[in-house]
């Protein structure tokens, strides 16, 4: 499976959103390190992703949770770990701090994939859609850079047949599981694939976390609101830092 590594120190997962590469949240999370050392950060391809290949032995979610899980027990061996999660790999950090939340250092989880059954769903309406010149070409711009790029490289067969079915989209057991560790929960506004709403009823497994949902951003968050997004990030890791410099803080 295809990783890339940046720095030294404290490890911290990047898991993308279904068919995404790691290079999305490369270039969004980077700058945030730039005046935040000691922190080893690992972007991840998962499984027909980016440049790592389908595993045609996976027929699942689960199946895919254990490579994404098996990669991280061989990058960072018994160290403590973060892990940051977009969309369905939100599902996947979920995944993996319920197996074992005592070695996750913190948690953040951006427009995370909460209720798999697209039908279930609560999401904004049409009416709320940022329509602005400028978000349209900022969206445009993104979308050319890396989602175009993430697709034709994805094997889409592979993907299509895990997420053209609840039943193997889902995992099995129910992600849910409390965890005390320090955790942000970022949502957008105006995000019609996994919207805002769905992220909140799981606020109590996480009661250290920040909720916040950006207004003029959706799904491909950030978009406009970068700074924003970046402030909450590393008054996140600052949060990470402290509690492990003072664990009764």
């Amino acid at each position: 499976m295809h990783y890339e590594s940046f720095g030294a120190g404290r490890p911290i997962v990047f898991l993308p959103g279904w068919g995404g590469a790691g290079s999305e949240g490369r270039d969004v999370h980077e700058p945030v390190f730039e005046e935040r050392p000691g922190w080893r950060r690992i972007y991840v391809d998962p499984p027909g992703t980016g440049q790592s290949p389908a595993v045609p032995s996976i027929t699942d979610q689960d199946g895919m949770l254990s490579a994404i899980a098996d990669l991280v027990d061989q990058l960072v061996g018994d160290e403590p770990f973060a892990l940051a999660g977009t969309s369905a790999g939100g599902l996947h950090a979920r995944g993996i701090v319920k197996r074992d939340p005592a070695r996750v250092l913190g948690l953040l989880l951006r427009v995370p994939g909460i209720v798999v059954d697209r039908a279930q769903r609560t999401l904004p309406t049409e009416q709320y859609l940022v329509k602005s010149p400028a978000y349209q070409e900022a969206w445009t711009d993104k979308q050319r850079r890396y989602y175009d790029p993430a697709e034709a490289q994805a094997d889409l067969e592979f993907l299509g047949r895990i997420q053209g079915d609840v039943a193997t989209y889902s995992l099995r057991e129910d992600p849910s599981a409390r965890f005390e560790g320090p955790t942000l929960i970022v949502t957008g506004r105006q995000d019609t694939m996994t919207g805002y709403a769905d992220a909140w009823p799981i606020l109590d497994d996480y009661p250290r976390a920040t909720y916040a949902v950006l207004d003029q951003e959706g799904h491909d968050l950030p978009v406009q609101r970068i700074g924003l997004y970046r402030a909450l990030v590393s008054d996140w890791l600052a949060r990470i830092e402290q509690r492990i410099e003072h664990p009764d803080a």
